[in-house]
């Protein structure tokens, strides 16, 4: 089977990839001309876990290509998965479809026999329909089918999560369609994992809720952390004493310094905003979109009172940058909004992160550039662990503090407990703990 994968981008480049794994033939097709060139040379623009060599094999197996030419890969493709960008709109937090829509009418201009257009980015509910309206309009002569398959993949884990997912969601109408897309994933579907097939809004939604309610935990763990710093609790007791409850569960109770990352921020915005226009507005999910937005935003607060309400003229090194380990993703990352308060306060920063590099990005202007935690951390006032790379979780906290021009920890990722910090000198500040060390006196 032929198919076609309309954007290299994150989801495009994974997707495609996996499925020249199962066999078929795949035919990835972006606009930029750099972006391709690197491809075909074996150069992998983002940083994940198994990508590169699951690129390398396929390709040179002969099974994945890359390519500008859209009519070409369109052509005879039984399956054509749409996997363009779906940025937050500007203006009204909607999901901008611009992308979308593009594609669907380069996609509508090239078809060459059967296709089943596929929607693999994050749409808003309704854009299924929308889709096939306009490729009827633009052809009415074609022969093609539309569906929903939303991706479900984790920055730094994708590969694991498309190749062994939970479940598959596809929306269709017609059974034509079913059959392609059943052809597709019968490789997942014999490992167990369940293909849910449904309408097109269902499946549609059945994303943003998903991640709305993965958001939700994670800003009422961040809330809740909060309250347990106000009266004393530990928040790591709190979260193992309601995740064992078989009703909750452990998965999204760390806290942190709120989250970002391509699929969150801009999904939940974009389902408030499809609930509002719908008429059913979502007050929990506009509730956890403020309070994201808000926690970034008070991070130098945070990080000014821990170091005693001002940070003018002292050296802050940063440990990680991108929003989340195992990924360069720095798409609504945390460091985005601390950095730049933190410069802004006169504050001397240096960074580190294991594989994102500040340079270029406007945000960290004025910002030193570290090539190790110990070397941002030497004659450091403080040092933020900003990112939970694995590398952060076993430093040498002795050789650290030694380094350091005030031995001070402020961990917005916890990565420590109290016993770990109980045998160093560092004065310790984590998320719903109490303060340790000399600052705790």
């Amino acid at each position: 089977m032929k198919i076609a994968v309309i954007g290299a981008g994150y989801v495009g480049l994974v997707s495609g990839a996996c499925l020249a794994q199962f066999g078929f033939d795949v035919f990835c097709v972006d606009h930029d001309a750099a972006k391709v060139e690197a491809l075909n040379a074996g150069r992998v623009p983002i940083h994940e876990a198994g990508l590169g060599k699951l690129i390398h094999d396929n390709a040179r197996a002969g099974r994945l290509h890359f390519t500008m030419d859209l009519k070409a890969a369109v052509s005879k493709a039984e399956a054509v998965f749409i996997a363009v960008s779906t940025p937050t709109r500007r203006g009204d937090d909607a999901a901008d479809l611009a992308y979308v829509h593009q594609a669907a009418s380069q996609i509508a201009a090239a078809l060459d026999g059967y296709s089943v257009i596929i929607t693999k980015s994050t749409v808003p509910v309704g854009t299924a329909r929308k889709i096939k309206a306009q490729i009827t309009a633009e052809r009415p002569d074609a022969d093609f089918d539309v569906a929903a398959n939303p991706e479900f993949l984790r920055e730094g884990s994708a590969v694991d999560d498309f190749l062994k997912p939970d479940r598959v969601v596809i929306g269709t109408e017609k059974k034509r369609a079913q059959e392609v897309l059943r052809k597709i994933y019968q490789p997942i579907a014999m490992t167990g994992a369940p293909l849910i097939f449904t309408d097109f809004e269902s499946a549609e939604l059945i994303k943003y809720a998903a991640n709305g309610y993965l958001a939700m935990r994670l800003a009422f763990i961040n809330q809740l952390a909060d309250l347990c710093e106000e009266v004393g609790g530990d928040i790591a007791v709190v979260a193992k004493g309601i995740g064992h409850d078989k009703r909750i569960g452990h998965h999204y109770l760390q806290p942190g310094p709120g989250f970002g990352g391509s699929c969150f921020p801009k999904d939940t915005k974009a389902l408030a905003v499809t609930a509002r226009e719908a008429g059913a507005p979502f007050s929990l999910i506009e509730a956890v979109v403020k309070a994201n937005d808000k926690r970034k935003l008070d991070l130098s607060t945070r990080v000014t009172r821990m170091l005693g309400g001002s940070v003018a003229d002292k050296r802050i090194a940063v440990l990680g940058l991108a929003f989340k380990a195992d990924t360069d993703d720095m798409r609504d990352a945390p460091a985005l909004d601390l950095i730049p308060a933190l410069t802004a306060a006169k504050a001397q920063v240096v960074a580190y992160d294991p594989v994102v590099k500040p340079n270029g990005v406007s945000a960290f202007e004025g910002v030193e550039w570290a090539k190790s935690a110990y070397a941002a951390a030497k004659g450091a006032d403080a040092v933020i662990l900003l990112t939970e790379w694995n590398e952060f979780r076993g430093l040498d906290l002795a050789k650290l503090a030694k380094s350091m021009r005030a031995a001070v920890m402020i961990d917005l990722r916890n990565l420590y407990s109290p016993t770990d910090i109980a045998k160093t000198p560092f004065a310790y500040h984590s998320i719903g703990r109490q303060a340790m060390g000399p600052s705790s006196n």
